[in-house]
C-alpha cells in the first residue's frame, strides 16, 4: 500500500497501472454508485470516486497477479513456501470470482515460472 497525502490513509496498490487505466475507462458508467455512497454515506465525491475505483481495481486483479502479490505479502510475514501456498490455495476460492482450483504445483509455476 502506498501512503496517501491525508495524514492516516492509505492507498490500494495493486502493481499494475494498466488495471487503474482499465478501471478510470469505465469511471463514467459509475457515477450512479457515486451518486448512491454519496447520499447514503458522509464521503464527498471525489472520496466516493476513489473508494470505488480502488474496489474496482482490487477485483479487477487477474488470478496470476492476486496470487504472486499475496505470495510477496505472506513471504515478507515470515512465512515459509509450503504454509504459504497451502494459505493461498484456501483464499482463492473466496475471491469475488472464484478461479479454477489450482494444484500448489500451478501455484509455484505463476510464481516462480
Amino acid at each position: 500500500m502506498a501512503r496517501c497525502p491525508i495524514s492516516g490513509r492509505f492507498l490500494a496498490h495493486y502493481g499494475s497501472a494498466k488495471q487503474y487505466r482499465r478501471v478510470l475507462e469505465r469511471r463514467s458508467s459509475h457515477d450512479d454508485l457515486i451518486d448512491h455512497l454519496v447520499r447514503s454515506t458522509a464521503l464527498q465525491r471525489g472520496e466516493a470516486a476513489r473508494v470505488i475505483l480502488d474496489v474496482l481495481a482490487y477485483f479487477d486483479e487477474t488470478t496470476d497477479d492476486f496470487v504472486r502479490r499475496r505470495h510477496r505479502e505472506l513471504q515478507s510475514g515470515g512465512l515459509v513456501n509450503t504454509e504459504i501456498f497451502e494459505r493461498i490455495a484456501a483464499e482463492l476460492p473466496h475471491r469475488a470470482v472464484a478461479p479454477p482450483e489450482l494444484s500448489l504445483r500451478q501455484l509455484r509455476r505463476i510464481v516462480y515460472g
